[in-house]
């Protein structure tokens, strides 16, 4: 039981400061200010669903995309530190501001256009990329690799410990939305920008080491075949 509880609080770790929450929370008060309570409510529990299956499918599928494509571990891996700490720096340096990034802006637009009730936001942007973006699924690809070739865990660890951790990331997604009235007049504006730029610093050195790791495990392929 401790073992599934480590192994757990470790995945809540790694992935909640790539997923935030918390910027989720300001993106989703941006768009669905004209919805309805009972709209908004859909929209959230569509984006749970979402990210929910989107963390699942790239923790489970990743390793055959990975085969299909022909990308090594440590290329992944550097790829995704790449990705991670570009990304913990530009929250580390410029926060964004809730309702900014492409996609976004195009919900907007529609927004304008069209009735909210017949414009989803859950999927495009709350669930992609805003939750779980590109840095989620490598990091989530990358672990199921890691983990696959040689970390020992119990098998019956290893076959409900990642579902209950995606579990636990969409409940907490689902607390902060359906209380984003209450954490933004708590916090605002100010409280989640600082709370973005630790999570930026979190991820830059998240990035760093994924880099490290993929440079490490080259190196002791060279060494293996020399």
């Amino acid at each position: 039981m401790m073992e599934l509880l480590r192994f757990i609080g470790l995945g809540l770790m790694m992935i909640l400061p790539l997923a935030n929450p918390l910027t989720t929370l300001a993106l989703f008060l941006a768009l669905s200010g004209g919805m309805s309570q009972r709209e908004q409510r859909r929209q959230i529990a569509q984006t749970c669903i979402y990210v929910f299956v989107i963390m699942t499918v790239a923790f489970y599928g990743g390793q055959l995309i990975l085969e299909t494509f022909g990308i090594s571990i440590p290329g992944l891996r550097m790829a995704g530190g790449l990705i991670v700490g570009l990304i913990g720096i530009n929250m580390l340096f410029e926060p964004q501001k809730s309702g900014s990034g492409i996609e976004a802006g195009d919900k907007e637009n529609q927004l304008r256009t069209t009735p909210e009730d017949q414009v989803n936001i859950a999927f495009v942007p709350l669930a992609m990329p805003s939750t779980a973006g590109p840095g989620t699924i490598a990091m989530l690809i990358s672990s199921a690799a890691h983990i696959k070739s040689g970390v020992e865990v119990t098998p019956w660890v290893m076959a409900i410990a990642p579902t209950i951790t995606f579990l636990c990331v969409t409940l907490i997604l689902w607390l902060c939305l359906r209380s984003a009235g209450l954490i933004m007049k708590k916090l605002g504006t100010g409280g989640i920008a600082a709370i973005s730029r630790l999570m930026g610093f979190l991820l830059v050195c998240m990035g760093m080491q994924f880099i490290i790791n993929g440079v490490l495990e080259i190196i002791q392929g060279l060494q293996v075949v020399q």
